[in-house]
């Protein structure tokens, strides 16, 4: 089993990963692989930011307006299909490699960072 690089905490600090709110979410018709774009809000500081993720296995558009999600907000937006992606929404994989999304295990305002 091969270990991870060890990072330095200062390179953890670059990575701005806050909390935000579904506000909607739709299935991304241009995507290759089936995907579903996402609007998260992410409070006053941040606004809102769209995200495309391949989460179809798990998550129904329905499924996640309302629901808070964690991402990272500071990497470049990324071409999917015909949405531009502003935001990575972050999961962990389940045992068949589908997205399970992380969040929050109690509501907290949407804006606010990791650490």
């Amino acid at each position: 089993m091969h270990s991870p690089p060890t990072v330095e905490f200062t390179d953890f600090t670059r990575i701005d990963i806050r909390v935000g709110t579904v506000v909607r979410a739709e299935r991304n018709a241009s995507a290759r692989k089936p995907a579903l774009t996402v609007w998260i809000d992410f409070g006053a500081a941040l606004g809102e930011k769209k995200s495309s993720a391949q989460l179809t296995r798990h998550y129904t558009p329905e499924d996640l307006v309302g629901r808070q999600v964690a991402a990272v907000v500071n990497f470049p937006p990324r071409q999917i299909g015909k949405i531009l992606s502003q935001v990575l929404m972050l999961g962990f994989p389940d045992a068949d490699g589908e997205v399970v999304l992380v969040a929050p295990d109690h509501p907290v305002p949407d804006g606010g960072r990791l650490f």
